[in-house]
């Protein structure tokens, strides 16, 4: 790391009030019992001083309370005896029960381990691989497709692990407050992912749309059979049983059937990765929780790009990001869109959740329409489009 990213600290102001909007993102009154673990993590570090000022260690830009908890449930994992990782999730396994003793324990476990906490701080980045989000994205595919009978060509937009890929091989449920449910997808499907739709209609398509060509980009692709990098996107994972047995069946299946990534910033590559697809096939950019982490500088080349690709071929961008990156008084998306006034509110107070958009460019012109907003790590779905 260079010299002055090792100078720059983070307020630890700043970084208990990131870790407690997280907290409180993952505690709402109905909160499953299996969301304990990650309230309590993030809470402790907003708490606990030595949690808190091993954050204030990591730059701005790394995510510091997101970086900790990784680095955390990484030594977890390093140390199955030890006696904190009872209250750590398996695949496949339940959520062990809540603790009030954990965040202490926590604080205890990280200062006995001060130096290999900051070193694994500093060699690594923040890198979510949620799978569940896809069931953001399956409606605005479906809506696309719906609207345009070219197979899809799938763009994700800082792949990493490249799980997202993989979106029309998973079965989808979404569930309604009244119980009733609809279900998208082969049954035979090894991923299984669901989420409560608590407002609106997301309009399902009948079958997952036909993917006729998938590639990520990403500065950094990673190899899901080295087991250190396997090991280390696993600790990324929130420490929820359903989270953590849903990235277990997905590495799988990206293993067997790897899809392709290129590496590079999407700025340099996109282009070339478009003129490479299929000339019959609609382009469709996925990114979720990527665009809005760029800085202000690259999401305007950002697009610049778009408006330069969209006059040679259609295009549509599917968005899941959070306006919390954007300050507290955001009005719009990464994509220009504006959101609604009780959206902004929640997003002043703290609340965490990202905003599902659609821009689409047909013969150069762009148009964008905000579609719902979904809960960080994909429990619910708000659908307004």
């Amino acid at each position: 790391m260079p010299d002055n990213a090792r100078m720059t600290r983070t307020d630890p102001a700043v970084v208990a009030g990131q870790a407690m909007a997280i907290a409180d993102a993952w505690s709402p009154p109905d909160a499953p019992q299996s969301w304990w673990l990650t309230s309590a993590t993030f809470a402790a570090i907003a708490r606990e001083d030595v949690l808190r000022e091993l954050a204030a260690e990591i730059p701005p830009d790394r995510l510091p309370p997101l970086l900790l908890a990784a680095v955390l449930e990484y030594l977890v994992g390093a140390e199955p005896d030890a006696p904190i990782a009872r209250h750590y999730p398996v695949p496949g396994g339940e959520q062990p029960p809540p603790d009030p003793a954990f965040g202490a324990e926590l604080a205890a476990f990280a200062a006995a381990r001060r130096d290999r906490v900051a070193q694994l701080c500093e060699a690594h980045r923040y890198q979510m691989n949620e799978v569940a989000r896809c069931v953001d994205v399956l409606p605005a595919l479906g809506m696309i497709a719906a609207a345009d009978d070219r197979p899809i060509a799938l763009v994700d937009l800082g792949t990493g692990a490249g799980l997202g890929l993989h979106l029309d091989r998973y079965r989808y449920t979404y569930r309604a407050p009244d119980g009733s449910a609809r279900t998208v997808g082969d049954p035979a499907a090894p991923v299984r992912l669901s989420c409560v739709v608590r407002a609106g209609a997301p309009p399902l398509p009948p079958s997952v749309p036909v993917i006729a060509d998938r590639v990520g980009i990403d500065v950094e692709p990673l190899d899901l059979t080295d087991p250190d990098t396997l090991a280390w996107l696993a600790a990324c994972v929130p420490p929820e049983a359903g989270a953590v047995t849903r990235f277990a069946e997905a590495s799988t299946l990206a293993r067997a059937e790897p899809a392709r990534s290129v590496r590079g910033s999407l700025l340099d590559v996109l282009s070339d990765v478009v003129a490479d697809l299929p000339p019959d096939a609609l382009v469709c950019l996925v990114d979720t929780y990527v665009h809005v982490f760029l800085p202000p500088a690259d999401l305007a080349r950002f697009d610049d790009l778009l408006a330069q690709i969209g006059r040679g071929r259609d295009l549509d961008w599917v968005s899941v990001d959070p306006l919390v990156p954007l300050g507290p008084d955001a009005r719009r998306t990464v994509q220009h869109l504006d959101v609604p006034p009780e959206w902004i509110e929640e997003n002043r107070k703290g609340g965490v959740f990202g905003v599902i958009g659609h821009v689409r460019i047909r013969d150069g012109v762009r148009t964008g329409t905000v579609l719902g907003r979904a809960h960080p790590g994909a429990a619910w779905l708000e659908w307004t489009g």
